[in-house]
């Protein structure tokens, strides 16, 4: 088992306050982060039945077992635990008591807003990232691509395909369920199987209803849901004032490439090498890879792309305060021209980047241009830390 790299800042911000809420898709590792982080806590597991009946009946004498506090798994499967906790934390009025995990539900984070807020420092723990994969000296970009990112798949040495089914099976069984009454499973899954074809590319609801033989405001609620369960990731525009119309629509990208992978029906590393989303694919890894950067220190959301009317595009903008370090992502092993029209159009536009430009490609070697750094999707994450500690 390796150290997650969100460790450290869930250590430190447990100091500073009574509760620390740690959310993620399932399978991400939430559970073993909060044993391994904080092994001097007792364990509660709220998914099993015992263990939940006795929650549910009696949340006073279950919480009196536990002074000094406790991890409490799967928090959603019990929260009417969190009122009780709330009295519990403004009692003894210290920190560092309760480390709670849940799947990221509507009911379970409404409930944690009305009764911890304040009290709960919020983080999230998606799968690996490619630093934490260099444990598993995985060979290539295609293995990664075709393999994902979640941990069990490299712990027990999962198949992909077994992995990612019973994944998606599983969450069409409970936590689809628990999210939203969906009559057509089937339709439902075709929605989801149109998405991960979409992969990198605008989201365009209208096309997705009609394509699935579905309405609008079920495209729409559908998207929410997989938003909300950490299947599909959102990437808002770039808005500025400049002179060009921007596109108003998010681009569509999986929490996971390797679900998205599934999805699409690729069934081993060759199929992905000549694949025509191989492209989208590897743009899916970078964008989520500066994602799981800023989660791991705790810090939210801050990611944009760049679209105007007339084309020109950046696929990832990366905001450092009022700062913007544009990025391009290339699957082409080779440098070559095309790779910066995009930056230099979008210099124009914004000509102070005291950060510079950025391309990250699949080569092996990296090179300094002028104004132009060029990268390896490998050493992104270590670019990061040197611009945004």
């Amino acid at each position: 088992m390796i150290k997650r790299t969100l460790s450290d800042y869930a250590q430190y911000i447990f100091t500073k306050y009574p509760v620390i809420t740690v959310t993620g898709p399932r399978q991400s590792g939430k559970t073993t982060l909060a044993q391994q982080t904080f092994p001097d806590k007792p364990y509660a597991n709220l998914e099993n039945p015992v263990v939940r009946q006795f929650a549910i009946e009696d949340p006073v004498g279950f919480l009196n077992q536990y002074p000094d506090g406790a991890v409490l798994d799967e928090i959603q499967r019990a929260p009417e635990l969190l009122s009780y906790l709330q009295v519990i934390v403004d009692d003894k009025k210290v920190n560092s008591l309760f480390i709670l995990t849940g799947s990221r539900q509507f009911k379970l984070m409404e409930k944690i807003s009305q009764s911890l807020a304040g009290r709960t420092a919020l983080l999230k723990l998606l799968p690996f990232t490619i630093k934490e994969l260099e444990a598993y000296k995985v060979e290539s970009l295609d293995e990664i691509i075709f393999k994902g990112f979640y941990p069990r798949i490299y712990d027990q040495d999962i198949p992909p395909g077994q992995a990612y089914g019973d994944y998606f099976e599983t969450y069409i069984e409970r936590d689809l369920r628990q999210l939203v009454n969906i009559k057509n499973l089937n339709l439902f899954q075709r929605f989801v199987t149109l998405c991960a074809g979409r992969t990198g590319q605008l989201l365009n609801l209208n096309n997705l209803a009609n394509d699935t033989g579905i309405s609008h405001s079920t495209a729409r609620e559908w998207i929410t849901v997989l938003q909300a369960s950490y299947i599909v990731y959102l990437l808002p525009p770039f808005y500025r004032n400049i002179k060009k119309r921007l596109v108003k629509s998010p681009k569509l990208y999986f929490y996971d490439v390797g679900l998205a992978c599934w999805l699409c029906g690729i069934e081993n590393i060759t199929h992905v090498k000549n694949h025509p989303l191989k492209g989208h694919l590897y743009e899916n890894i970078a964008v989520i890879e500066a994602l799981k950067y800023r989660y791991n220190l705790g810090k939210r959301d801050n990611l944009n792309f760049f679209r105007d009317s007339s084309g020109n595009e950046i696929d990832l903008i990366y905001n450092i305060s009022h700062n913007l370090l544009p990025i391009e992502i290339k699957s082409g092993q080779t440098i070559n021209s095309d790779y910066f029209k995009g930056l230099k159009k979008f210099k124009k536009f914004f000509p102070d980047l005291p950060y510079g430009q950025l391309v990250i490609y699949a080569g092996d070697t990296s090179q300094n241009r002028t104004d132009v750094k060029i990268i390896t999707i490998n050493q992104f994450s270590k670019l990061l830390e040197t611009i945004d500690p």
